[in-house]
């Protein structure tokens, strides 16, 4: 199974959203097997957003993702970074389509309520960020083969 790395970043905390959205992932059929509410140190967010040092957006978005509490959470599932992608929607929630995540939670340009993982290879690199490998779990819920028949993995 495909692992990535989700945050629900803290305007999603904050508003209240956690529940919702962490439900939609599971009934999806994603399965959570890691998960923290935590808040991110600058020192942290600093190592995370080290690809955007440099870029005029970078200070605001490491002041953002430090600014209150956060829910890390690392997802398992069959094409589990692709299906996530879709579901977040585009960055910016006025752009995002409805039935988004962001399209149905968000409308800022600069809160956008949650971070996925972009591709196999930066997953494994943001979920070592906050997890130990012995903090993820690793098991089947009893629905997977309704969820991921034999043939379509």
């Amino acid at each position: 199974m495909e692992q990535t790395l989700i945050i629900l970043k803290p305007d999603a905390v904050q508003r209240r959203l956690m529940g919702r959205i962490i439900q939609r992932f599971e009934e999806k059929g994603l399965c959570v097997v890691g998960m923290k509410l935590m808040q991110i140190s600058r020192e942290l967010a600093e190592r995370h957003y080290a690809p955007h040092k440099g870029k005029p957006f970078y200070p605001g978005l490491i002041d953002y993702i430090t600014s209150g509490p956060v829910v890390v959470m690392v997802l398992a599932g069959n094409r589990a970074i692709d299906i996530t992608r879709t579901m977040m929607g585009k960055t910016f929630g006025y752009e995002a389509a409805p039935g988004t995540i962001r399209g149905d939670f968000g409308a800022s340009r600069s809160f956008n309520l949650l971070h996925g993982s972009d591709a196999p290879d930066t997953a494994k690199t943001e979920i070592a960020l906050y997890f130990r490998e012995t903090e993820l779990l690793d098991y089947a819920p009893s629905d997977q083969a309704w969820v991921y028949p034999r043939n379509d993995v």
